[in-house]
């Protein structure tokens, strides 16, 4: 349930504009009528109430009116954790901030906010534990109200300075706050006078960055210690560098209490007067001492109501980071724009929506010298891959592709991008590798993820390719220990890169049977070789006690004992049904201790994650979803879902027509090849 999405039925009423932002921005609209409100035009009743834009512009026209009419006053803002860019770029809100008392930045009434912070208790220990792991997560993936910006600080900002934030002329919270270009100026002098043998980094606002708005601080400001900080930068980039933090009012501010920081504060923001902050002018009335938990829990989880655009509901705030970091993930891996290489004809319109979306990528297979020395960032698929291509990010697809096979050419869900290796070979290291040895320690919020992403993919069935089951089901007999053996591509890179002695699905098989002479042995051929388009097909009537022509792996995994496997990703999702898996490859899920691995690992596998850290490195961190209905960038619970419900397409006659001459042709050069 969305932690603000109940609004109480006393509040439940029409809301009368006189702002055409409300009638023009669609995301607004929806948001406030999920959360109970209609927007109307007009003159409201003394039922209904007055909405106005925090203090832009137009509220006095509201504010007027409600005055007028006696009728209460709703006062409207964006949330702490807006978008990618600011909305006069055009960037929809991802919540609303919804107060029927005040505006949270305007001291001279208390905001539903400051009431929060003054008389909640704050103390609920499930809320301070969601509290502490959105600071982390926000942290992780460098969020911040707005998120096109640079990850890392440019080469010229010194080790350590002192933080200055600017802001926007005529910004409602400086107003508000009772301060004005004077008070920058002090602010400034302050900083100078305290730290003298600091430089002074000025921060300017994204909106003064994109040319929308002038800030305060001019060239006039500028003296041998001050450095002007003109590109977008991570706060969170910044935050480790700076051996303070002045602010008036910026948002900026609470983020660095976030961050464990006292910033010094010149205005009275929200965050101000709560013993975290260092404050020139307090407010008498705020005399609680609070942690930065419970600061993040009023302002971030219970006074938002956030939206989830991919199903179009209200949601908690969990679920809206996951939006923003997706979307904003996506953003810094593609907003330089991609030449890839080694990419068939049939892959390059997916492609394009995964990576185009804010500059087109450039398809070039000719000259890898020319991609490599590009503007742009590079990309090959991973089969593609040649020592041409030194130097270039890795493509393949993810471990949750899509609802039909690659083979038939069904577009992926989901794509990983490597930067060290890729997955299946274990001849080298891999960004999948890394990124499991990383998780090998786990916040309570990232375990509850994995483990709540591992339950939902076990109840909806969900595997790699999701084909209905159309098989014969599994022998009941309880003769003996049941033991699943997965049918493997024999041409697939994995096996010619991960297997050893044991590399054909047919002396898979023959071992497994030695080893286990009195189990009862299921083979499940690979779906492209029972479709005839990939090599692999195996005679295994002699060998396995029942062959599983065309089942579904989730059903099937949920009724063995055991999987023994060469490198097949059902060994994976085996693991996460609790079945026992044994390993005659080097498949990425080998060596971390969950696994009893027959064949030889790689000696840098040394960590020990839990099977939660596996799931979250491997299905959250390491690849990169996109929602097939919005065509939005999205959090892996959102292709879960789809799989799920069937949302999504399965590929039409004309897809299905060139997989079979793909198949055909690739059967034509194997023989050719023996």
């Amino acid at each position: 349930m969305p932690d603000a999405a109940a609004v109480p039925q006393r509040v439940r009423r029409r809301l009368f504009i006189y702002n055409s932002g409300f009638l023009t921005q669609r995301r607004l609209r929806r948001i406030l009528q999920l959360a109970g409100y209609s927007i109307n035009v007009g003159l409201p009743s003394q039922h209904s109430a007055v909405a106005v834009w925090g203090d832009a512009n137009t509220a006095h026209r509201g504010k007027y009116v409600a005055r007028q009419r006696n009728v209460p006053l709703v006062r409207i803002e964006d949330a702490f954790l807006r978008s990618l860019f600011p909305g006069r770029a055009g960037g929809p809100p991802l919540g609303l901030l919804i107060d029927h008392s005040g505006l949270h930045f305007d001291p001279s009434t208390v905001s539903d906010l400051e009431r929060l912070l003054l008389d909640n208790p704050l103390d609920d220990p499930v809320l301070l534990r969601r509290a502490a792991g959105g600071i982390a997560r926000i942290a992780e993936a460098q969020l911040s109200k707005y998120t096109a910006f640079a990850v890392a600080p440019p080469p010229e900002l010194p080790d350590r300075f002192v933080l200055v934030v600017d802001q926007t002329q005529n910004d409602a919270s400086i107003r508000a706050s009772g301060a004005n270009r004077q008070s920058f100026r002090d602010m400034l002098t302050a900083a100078k006078r305290a730290f003298p043998d600091l430089p002074i980094v000025i921060k300017g606002h994204p909106e003064t960055a994109r040319g929308y708005r002038p800030g305060h601080f001019d060239a006039s400001d500028a003296d041998a210690r001050v450095i002007f900080l003109k590109t977008a930068v991570s706060p969170h980039a910044l935050f480790p560098r700076s051996a303070a933090i002045y602010t008036v009012s910026s948002q900026l501010g609470f983020e660095a209490i976030l961050a464990g920081l006292r910033p010094h504060v010149f205005g009275q923001p929200f965050y101000a007067g709560w013993g975290l902050s260092k404050d020139a002018d307090a407010l008498a009335r705020r005399q609680r001492l609070l942690t930065k938990e419970q600061l993040f829990a009023a302002a971030m989880i219970l006074y938002p109501t956030w939206y989830d655009p991919y199903q179009d509901r209200l949601c908690r705030f969990e679920e809206a980071v996951e939006a923003l970091a997706a979307q904003t993930r996506a953003w810094r891996e593609d907003h330089q724009g991609w030449v890839a290489s080694g990419m068939r004809l049939w892959k390059r319109k997916p492609l394009q929506q995964f990576f185009g979306a804010f500059k087109a990528v450039t398809f070039q297979d000719d000259d890898p010298a020319s991609a490599q020395k590009s503007q742009r960032k590079w990309m090959v698929w991973a089969g593609k891959a040649t020592t041409r291509h030194r130097g270039a990010v890795r493509v393949e697809d993810g471990f949750l592709r899509s609802r039909g096979l690659g083979a038939t050419l069904v577009p992926a869900l989901s794509l990983v991008c490597d930067d060290l290796g890729i997955y299946y070979d274990p001849t080298t290291p891999s960004r999948l590798e890394a990124w499991i040895a990383h998780r090998a320690e786990m916040r309570p919020d990232q375990e509850e993820r994995a483990n709540a992403l591992i339950m939902a993919l076990r109840v909806g069935a969900i595997s790699k390719y999701n084909l209905p089951s159309r098989g014969t089901p599994l022998t009941t007999s309880d003769a003996g220990k049941r033991i699943l053996v997965p049918g493997q591509v024999e041409d697939d890179a994995s096996i010619r890169l991960g297997t050893g002695t044991v590399a054909t699905n047919e002396a898979l098989l023959r071992h497994v049977r030695a080893e286990n002479p009195e189990a009862v042995i299921f083979y499940k051929p690979h779906p492209d070789v029972e479709a005839g388009l990939r090599n692999g097909h195996c005679e295994a009537f002699d060998i396995a006690d029942q062959i599983l022509h065309k089942a579904n792996p989730a059903e099937v995994l949920e009724q063995v004992d055991e999987v023994w496997t060469m490198t097949s990703l059902m060994g994976f999702e085996a693991l996460l049904r609790g079945v026992r898996v044994v390993t005659l490859g080097t498949p990425f899920y080998a060596g971390w201790g969950l696994t009893t691995d027959l064949g030889s690992v790689p000696a840098r596998r040394t960590a020990r994650p839990s099977l939660a850290g596996l799931v979250h490195a491997t299905l959250i961190d390491y690849p990169r979803y996109r929602d097939p209905v919005t065509g939005l960038p999205c959090p892996v619970e959102v292709i879960v879902h789809r799989l799920a419900e069937g949302h999504v397409t399965w590929p039409g006659l004309g897809n299905r027509l060139l997989s079979k001459l793909q198949g055909v042709l690739a059967s034509q050069a194997h023989l050719w090849r023996g």
